[in-house]
């Protein structure tokens, strides 16, 4: 299973990486959330650790540890509001310049 894992974070994060290396900006911006997802899987796998029983305050035997839960949620939020922010920039971009074609954009050179 963890190679298994392993393989499917990789893939993802090499399909994200060649989005990115597109000229289509759309299609930029769909690599970026491949690879913030990615990077969420990973963090939530390598921080992954079988207890018995849920983190909770009265929990008896050995419990789960819940920071990577926590971190990969925060991570979540966080990327989020930036494939938001990406996403207006896009918008901007593709009204202004009727392309989204980066080799098209003439004004962002300057």
């Amino acid at each position: 299973m963890n190679l298994l894992t392993a393989l499917a974070i990789g893939l993802l994060f090499a399909a994200g990486i060649f989005q990115i290396l597109r000229r289509n900006l759309i299609r930029a911006a769909i690599g970026l959330v491949l690879i913030s997802n990615a990077i969420n899987l990973f963090l939530f796998s390598v921080g992954a650790y079988n207890g018995i029983a849920a983190a909770y305050a009265n929990a008896t035997g050995q419990i789960s540890d819940p920071l990577p839960q926590a971190l990969v949620l925060t991570a979540i939020v966080i990327s989020m509001g930036g494939f938001a922010f990406v996403l207006s920039l896009l918008y901007v971009i593709s009204t202004r310049y009727k392309t989204s074609d980066s080799d098209q954009v003439t004004g962002l050179k300057n």
